[in-house]
Order: C-alpha cells, then sequence, then structure tokens
C-alpha cells in the first residue's frame, strides 16, 4: 500500500480569460488571458483529448481586447494566422510554429476594443448539409430555466447547416473599433505587418465594438454613445444609426454597446451595458426583439454555424440561448390567411461560471471522437458519487459547440443544440498549472526539495514529512500531512515572464529562462545557519538563446537548454562551456540542415545519462544518444495525439514510457528502436477503466528505486498506478483503445515490425487468465498541480482546495441570492 502525503501550501493564481476565438478550419480554440500569455487548446468531441497544444508568453502589458483568426496567408497551416488586438492600440500575430508574439501593427495611439475580420466572399461554394445527430443521453436538472419563456429546443427548427467555402482572396480587410470614436481599416497581406487602408468618420464616444455583414459590403460599430451605426465599406460613409436604449425608443448617454453580431438571415444582434440582447432588422435598422435577461452588462455574443441560434453572455455569470422560432399568425379556422412570423425567443440558460463571462466562441470538432461501447456498465454503490460524463452524450464529431471563458480562469464546453440538458464540460480544471519539480536524496541532508515554478519567481521549498494521518480522499489511502519550508526565492530579472525551469537532480544547481536568456543559479549552505541557503548565479555562455525547455543530467554535470531557435544545446555547469548543439530532424541525413522541426518544449534525461528524449509541441519524439553526441532515433506524433508527460524508468534506462492527450500510454525500448515488451503486449488492449480515465494525464511519477516495475500516471482529478510487471487486466473484450481501432496499427510509421504484431496476437491470450489486478485508480478531492514519489512507498501530492484559488482572485464572484434569507 502506498503512503499518500498531501501539501496544499503552494500558491497558485490563475490568470482571467479575457478573449477567444475558433480557427478557420474549427479544429483549435485560441484562449488569451490577462497576464499576456495565448493558449491553443484542441478541440475534442470525446472525453479526453481537449489538450491545451501550445502557451505562447506574450506581453504582460499590452492588455490583450479581441481575437480573431485569419485564413488569409496561412499556406500550409489550416487553422490560419492568429491576430490579437490590445488596449495599448497596437495588433500582434501569434507565430504558431516559432511560438512568439509579433508585432503587426505598432501603436495607433488609442485603444483598440475589437477587432473583426470581414468574410471571405469570392467564390462562395455553397453546400446544405445535415447536422450529425446528436444521441440523447442522461439529462440534468441542474440549471435553472425560466417557465415562463423557455422554449424547446428539441424542436424542429430547420436547422440544415450551410456550409460556405472560404477560398484564400487576394487580400482580407481588417477593422478596428478605436477608443477616439473611430473604425479603422487595415489589410491583412503576406508580410508582417498591417497596411492601413481607410478611417470611418469619428463619432462621440468610444467605438467599443464592431462586425462585418455576411457579404462584407457593410460594417456595423457601436460605441458608448448608445448609438449602432451602418456603414458602407466602400464609400466610409454611415447609411443609418440605431438608438439603443430601451428597446430603441429612448437615448442612455453612457449606454455601451459590448459586442456585435450580423446573421445571415439579416439580422443584426447587439449586447449592451443595460443586461439587454436586442435583434434588428439589419435592412431598416428597427427592432425585431428585445430580451432583458441578463443582470449586468452583456459582453459577449456567439451563433453556432446554422445561425438559428444565438448565445449570449456577460457580468452576472451567465450563458443565455436565444432560438429562431417560427410562429403561424393566422384568423380564426382559415389557414389560408395564417402567415408565418419568425421571432428570436429565449430559451433558458446555464450558469457554470462563477465570475463574470468574457468571451464566447463556437467550435466544429473535426478529430476522431471517442466511441462509446454499447453494453451499460454495471454501477456499483457506493457513498460517494461517481464521476458522470455527461458529456458522453452530446459531444460528437462534425456537432457544434459552444466555448465560454471568463474572470473564474475556466473554460467550459456546452452542447450548442441541447443547450439546457446537459452539464457544460469543464475543458481544463486546473488552468495555468503552476509547474513544480521534485528531487530527492539532495546534498543538503537528502532533504527532499521542490523548484516551483511562479509567473515572475521561482521557489525553492524543502519537503518534511510529518507524523500522524488525516482522513483520506474518498476511496483512497490515507493522507498524511507535510510541512513545506521556503528556502530561497529568485525573482526574474525586470519583471520578465518565466518560460521554463529545471533542478539538477543533486540540489546544487537550478535555472530558468525567460524572454531573453536562460540563467543559472547555484544553492550554497549559508554561513550563518544551518538550515539557511544562499543563491548564487554562475555563468552560461554568452549568446545562448532563451528556451522554451530546460533540464540538467542525471549526475548534474550539465544543463540542456533546447533554445528557440529550434536547436538543442548542452551546456557544461562546471566550466560554463557549450559541449554540443542538436539539431533535432527527421532523418540522420538532415542533420546538417538549418533547424525546421517545431520547437522543443519538453525534455527527458535517463538515469544513466545516455539518453534524451526531446518532445515538440505537436506530439513528435526525438530521441539523441548523449554518450556519442548523435540523433538516435524519430518518433512520429503517436495517435495524431500530442503527448502530455513521458519518462524514462529507473529500473531500465532504456525504456520510455510516453502518454499522449488521447490518454493513451506507450513503453518504447529506445536502444532497439521499436515498442518495448509491454507495449507489444498491452498498448492495444488497455482496460476500460483506464480509458475512462477521469482528464487528461499531466504527469506521471516512478518509484525511485531501480528494482521497481510500477509508475504512477496522473491527471488534476485522479491517479492509476500502473504495474509493467503485472498482466493487464481486461475488462472487457473489444480490441479497442478508448473505443477505436488503435490507428498504431494502420501507421506505416508505426515502430511495429510485421513480425511483432503476429507476436503480440499470441502474448495477448496470457493476460486473459490472469486474476491478479492492474491500473488502480484513486480519485482527488481537490484539484491536483503535482504528483511525485518521496520513496519506493510514499507519493507527495501537491494540490489546493478551488475555494481557496478563488478567493485569490482580482475580482470578486458574482453575487447569488439564497433565498430565503
Amino acid at each position: 500500500m502506498v503512503e499518500v502525503y498531501r501539501s496544499s501550501s503552494i500558491e497558485w493564481k490563475p490568470s482571467p480569460v479575457v478573449a477567444l476565438a475558433t480557427s478557420a478550419d474549427d479544429s483549435q480554440v485560441a484562449a488569451a488571458r490577462d497576464d499576456g500569455s495565448l493558449e491553443i487548446w484542441l478541440v475534442s468531441p470525446g472525453s479526453v483529448g481537449w489538450h491545451c497544444q501550445l502557451t505562447i508568453h506574450g506581453d504582460s502589458n499590452s492588455g490583450v481586447s479581441s481575437l480573431v483568426w485569419c485564413r488569409f496567408g496561412s499556406t500550409g497551416l489550416p487553422a490560419g494566422r492568429l491576430f490579437s488586438s490590445s488596449i495599448d492600440g497596437s495588433v500582434s500575430e501569434w507565430d504558431l510554429f516559432d511560438l512568439k508574439q509579433k508585432i503587426a501593427l505598432d501603436s495607433i495611439g488609442v485603444s483598440i476594443w475589437q477587432m473583426a475580420v470581414a468574410p471571405n466572399i469570392s467564390s462562395p461554394r455553397h453546400t446544405m448539409v445535415e447536422p450529425l445527430p446528436i444521441e440523447n443521453g442522461h439529462a440534468t436538472d441542474k440549471f435553472d430555466n425560466d417557465d415562463d419563456h423557455e422554449t424547446s429546443e428539441s424542436e424542429d427548427d430547420n436547422d440544415l447547416v450551410e456550409l460556405h467555402g472560404q477560398p484564400v482572396i487576394e487580400n482580407t480587410l481588417v477593422a478596428l473599433a478605436c477608443d477616439d470614436g473611430s473604425v479603422r481599416i487595415y489589410s491583412i497581406t503576406d508580410s508582417d505587418k498591417l497596411t492601413y487602408v481607410k478611417l470611418l468618420t469619428r463619432v462621440s464616444g468610444r467605438a467599443l465594438s464592431v462586425t462585418w455583414s455576411p457579404d462584407g459590403n457593410l460594417i456595423y460599430s457601436g460605441s458608448s454613445d448608445g448609438f449602432i451605426r451602418c456603414w458602407d465599406t466602400k464609400l466610409g460613409h454611415e447609411i443609418y444609426r440605431i438608438t439603443v436604449g430601451l428597446g430603441g425608443s429612448v437615448n442612455i448617454p453612457d449606454l455601451c454597446t459590448w459586442s456585435l453580431l450580423a446573421l445571415r438571415c439579416g439580422t443584426l444582434v447587439s449586447a449592451d451595458s443595460t443586461g439587454s440582447v436586442q435583434f434588428w432588422d439589419s435592412q431598416h435598422g428597427t427592432l425585431l426583439q428585445a430580451h432583458s435577461c441578463h443582470k449586468g452588462d452583456v459582453t459577449a455574443l456567439a451563433a453556432d454555424p446554422s445561425h438559428n441560434r444565438v448565445f449570449s453572455a456577460g457580468s452576472d455569470g451567465q450563458v443565455i440561448l436565444y432560438k429562431l422560432s417560427n410562429d403561424t399568425v393566422g384568423s380564426g379556422d382559415d389557414n389560408s390567411s395564417a402567415v408565418v412570423m419568425k421571432r428570436w425567443v429565449y430559451v433558458g440558460y446555464v450558469r457554470a461560471h462563477t465570475h463574470d463571462v468574457n468571451a464566447l466562441t463556437v467550435a466544429v470538432p473535426i478529430s476522431r471522437e471517442d466511441l462509446l461501447p454499447e453494453e451499460k456498465v454495471k454501477r456499483v454503490r457506493g457513498r460517494e458519487k461517481p464521476i458522470d460524463f455527461s458529456y458522453h452524450n452530446w459531444a460528437h464529431l462534425g456537432v457544434p459547440m459552444l466555448i465560454s471563458a471568463g474572470d473564474d480562469t475556466k473554460l467550459f464546453a456546452y452542447s450548442a443544440k441541447e443547450f439546457t440538458k446537459f452539464s457544460p464540460h469543464d475543458i481544463c480544471p486546473t488552468p495555468q498549472r503552476v509547474p513544480v519539480q521534485l528531487v530527492l536524496n539532495t546534498v543538503f541532508d537528502q532533504t527532499p526539495l521542490l523548484l516551483v515554478q511562479a509567473s515572475y519567481w521561482l521557489d525553492i521549498v524543502r519537503v518534511r514529512v510529518k507524523s500522524g494521518a488525516i482522513p483520506g480522499m474518498g476511496s483512497g489511502p490515507s493522507v498524511g500531512l507535510t510541512k513545506t519550508d521556503l528556502l530561497a526565492r529568485v525573482k526574474s530579472k525586470a519583471t520578465r515572464k518565466i518560460i521554463c525551469s529545471s533542478i539538477s537532480t543533486s540540489g546544487l544547481f537550478f535555472a530558468y529562462s525567460d524572454h531573453v536568456k536562460p540563467s543559472l543559479f547555484e544553492l550554497k549552505r549559508s554561513e550563518g545557519g544551518k538550515n539557511e541557503l544562499t543563491v548564487n548565479k554562475r555563468h552560461l555562455p554568452s549568446n545562448l538563446p532563451f528556451a522554451h525547455s530546460m533540464v540538467f543530467s542525471f549526475d548534474s554535470s550539465r544543463l540542456i537548454i533546447a533554445g528557440h531557435d529550434r536547436r538543442i544545446y548542452v551546456v557544461d555547469v562546471g566550466s560554463a562551456e557549450l559541449v554540443h548543439t542538436f539539431t533535432p530532424c527527421r532523418s540522420e541525413h538532415d542533420e546538417e540542415l538549418p533547424p525546421s522541426e517545431p520547437p522543443i518544449t519538453k525534455m527527458i534525461i535517463s538515469s544513466d545519462g545516455q539518453w534524451l528524449a526531446a518532445i515538440n509541441c505537436f506530439g513528435d519524439i526525438y530521441v539523441f544518444n548523449l554518450e556519442i553526441q548523435r540523433q538516435h532515433w524519430f518518433i512520429s506524433r503517436l495517435d495524431g495525439a500530442s503527448v502530455t508527460a513521458g519518462g524514462f524508468t529507473p529500473r531500465c534506462s532504456n525504456v520510455l514510457i510516453i502518454s499522449t492527450s488521447s490518454n493513451q500510454v506507450y513503453a518504447f525500448d529506445v536502444e532497439a528502436k521499436q515498442l518495448g515488451e509491454w507495449s507489444m503486449r498491452h498498448t492495444f488492449v488497455l482496460p476500460r477503466r483506464y480509458q475512462d480515465f477521469p482528464g487528461e494525464v499531466i504527469g506521471l511519477s516512478f518509484p525511485p528505486s531501480s528494482n521497481s516495475s510500477s509508475v504512477i500516471i496522473y491527471s488534476s482529478r485522479a491517479m492509476c498506478l500502473i504495474d509493467f510487471g503485472l498482466p493487464v487486466d481486461r475488462d472487457d473484450d473489444g480490441d479497442l483503445v478508448n473505443g477505436h481501432d488503435p490507428p498504431l496499427k494502420k501507421s506505416q510509421n508505426s515502430p511495429i515490425s510485421g513480425r511483432l504484431k503476429r507476436k503480440l496476437k499470441g502474448q495477448e491470450l496470457e493476460t486473459k487468465h490472469s486474476s491478479k489486478k492492474n491500473f488502480e485508480f484513486c480519485g482527488f478531492r481537490d484539484p491536483v498541480l503535482f504528483v511525485g514519489h518521496l520513496s519506493k512507498n510514499s507519493v507527495l501530492i501537491i494540490d489546493k482546495p478551488w475555494m481557496q484559488v478563488v478567493k485569490s482572485f482580482d475580482t470578486a464572484p458574482v453575487h447569488r441570492h439564497i433565498f430565503g434569507t
């Protein structure tokens, strides 16, 4: 039985999400946070697969106000080009290959509140397709709906989706809503800079929102003076204006129109600071319907691909659905006089967020989904309610989903069609998880040390196990407390954001990199006290690039840096000399060519110091032999997924364990350049209970023993103990991995030969007759940031109650009235 020790002392304060945008091919969602960082999330139709593929640390002082994806000039990049506007008046392009923020428009001197890209309208191809059916599962009654207003979502509302082809045109225009009351129009070209086109007439107040008509001939802008204006994009003239306040009857001087949406049916939707969402006839500027269901500012709007459903969100934490409904108006029994009237009706709301909702977007999963087994799973009665993943019931390939984000730092996904019937899916239970590294048996009296990476500083923390125990985590093992002591804190220079860090296994050295350069430090005992440590800065070779990842060799003699220039640098810590430079490549004859592979974002080193596994942001693995200083092997991305965690086993330094964003586990024999013995037996027949692993795997930990054959694989919600020495207990009869045929079997680049496949079939039969259990699970009560072994039979879990995290936010939660008080 593994002893578990728990600590919640680490600081964790994620940053609010201020903007969302969906890529041109609907495969990715970009999320901009208030601290200047940008995350790229892969859209998944299954319970696993949602994965933060990229994180780019941008300028924390610019203040991103909106995000847009542009299809133009994205040759070879189906997702398109990503741009952001900022409160400082600049526009940036986010390079998703080199992982950096580039200025596309220098500051114009006034804040940019919103930007909108013109639709691509050259030779569109129109196709009418029936949306994929959604299977109804267990409905939830968690969410309150207004019975007086609610309209059924399941009724026939002509949900044919019109797909508009968007070919690349000569240029793409982008409109900027500026603080000086103007709307500026720029052109996006093949160059790195935006080209000025024209300036629409300045108006009183600030221009806060902007959108284009579906045909690209008109621009609608909303301002802080209570008006919506319609502009001719070619002439730059104002065509008409709409008075927004109180259904368009009275002008309120300080009324702010925060968001606008132009639909293909000719309806213009506005969201304002009075809590109103209003639907207008865009041709005449007349009011169709007005809804005042929000209890605060409405800051975001989104529509599903059919443009028959509109979603709104704002400062009250609600996300509300409105639907286009056909009402028949007639006289008596004479059907000939009946007239069909289209109306936008309130359907219901969901409140998943505790704080303001700042952004909405709609995405359509295009990747492979996890198929559920048809047979029913027998539920075991217990004191605790099992985790119910209703996400399985509505998230399917090609079916639109809504994503929301806000000040509570969370991202949630909803069914766009059956919005109020299912619980929203928490995409990131641990937003901006704090990077933590644990080292044992350090030179400081064998004391375990933690390296904790915050945004602008590093903490060196001593871990002490306290005697006694406290109640455990549900059905898991009993939990003991640990005491942590802060030994040292090193702040980054000039408050530059820290990108990556590492500590040596001896505890003597640690390093970090910001956007300028890497830095190396040495820990020493202070002369004044036995338990006090001092930090001395060490030299590194000049002209080293800043790093996306770094790791120390197992003997602490070398620091390995994955530079932003896509090269890997090996530095001797003692002499501060550059020993070798690797250029990751896909084949041996490419080693002398300039770097062309994506940036390395993870590195793993073996305990004997021979092997280095470098992993790029898309999931490709490069294995280097550090003894002969050559690249040894290239492993293309596994089942098309990203790598979430990995490590070399202490028992055999040649075995590399890899976990992917689809919650697959692979064991590679890197010396033999093939799947290891365990994977040849079990990778394609993992137990179903592991396929339903709650949350994405974020890390793994090996016991510090050369005799151990086990590993703990964990997500923020649970951990699983896998013993590679035990047979896998298959609790199902289908040879499925996460419900589908294993892609490695069909891959031409698979490291499995035909002979090994035949061997695999024979070995699978051996596991069926074993009664031993493997893949034991333990659920977590609170979100977990890190799990690591303190000894062969004890584990340290670093978690944080979410309510403690919420209390650290700069903004207060949305007030909810408790009835009866």
